[in-house]
């Protein structure tokens, strides 16, 4: 799954990248520590070209009476999306990008302390979850997305058996719906070797920690010794 993120990049150089026009009301970059239900920057199609916008991260369906009418949708799984009522009209219509820097995992040591993971591209690029978005609410609608998931690639199972589901730069616009079909052929674990990761200080257990700190190496780097959470 996908809980926890960083986005460090500047909200140009995110509309550059995806060749976007950014809206007016993005949330504040850097977050090194973006938790469920803040609003997060998303990358849409739409009939004049793409948009950078801003949508709380908890997919809320449109049955929902109130935001907390039901389990907090933070993650889609690839496997069941486009069966799921909550998720299934969105696969097929409402896809999107979420732009991060990196995510955070947990293992759990022997002794039950919960071990932070961050893990980021290899490379050093930005990276750009796949996710699907909904209008909640008739009055005043609010944007929700979810990041879509799938089981994890061998090299990132040490950490957690579910990843976050990663586009490269030539499958956005397919995500995106810009090049007609073919969007559940992308709905599969990363390739080897995209994803590196290293131990970082158990303040980011907290939802109220922030700095640049959160990402830094911490303690040990050895693979993960315990039970995953």
């Amino acid at each position: 799954m996908c809980g926890r993120f960083a986005i460090t990049l500047p909200t140009d150089a995110m509309a550059q990248l995806f060749a976007a026009q950014p809206a007016n009301d993005l949330p504040k970059v850097p977050n090194f520590n973006v938790c469920p239900t803040n609003p997060v920057h998303v990358v849409q199609a739409g009939d004049t070209g793409r948009q950078l916008v801003s949508m709380r991260w908890g997919f809320l369906p449109h049955w929902y009476k109130s935001e907390s009418a039901g389990p907090l949708l933070i993650n889609a799984r690839a496997e069941t999306i486009a069966e799921k009522p909550a998720f299934a009209k969105a696969a097929r219509e409402r896809r999107c990008l979420i732009p991060a820097t990196g995510f955070y995992e947990w293992t759990k040591s022997e002794d039950g302390a919960r071990l932070p993971w961050y893990i980021h591209r290899s490379d050093g690029a930005p990276i750009a979850f796949a996710a699907v978005w909904q209008n909640w609410g008739t009055d005043d609608p609010v944007k929700t997305c979810a990041i879509v998931t799938t089981a994890a690639n061998q090299g990132l199972s040490a950490i957690h058996h579910r990843m976050p589901l990663i586009l490269e730069a030539e499958d956005w616009g397919k995500w995106l719906g810009e090049e007609g079909h073919g969007a559940a052929r992308l709905m599969q674990p990363g390739p080897e070797g995209v994803l590196d990761y290293h131990r970082v200080d158990p303040a980011v257990n907290s939802n109220r920690a922030e700095g640049p700190e959160l990402i830094e190496p911490f303690g040990e780097d050895d693979i993960p010794r315990g039970q995953l959470i």
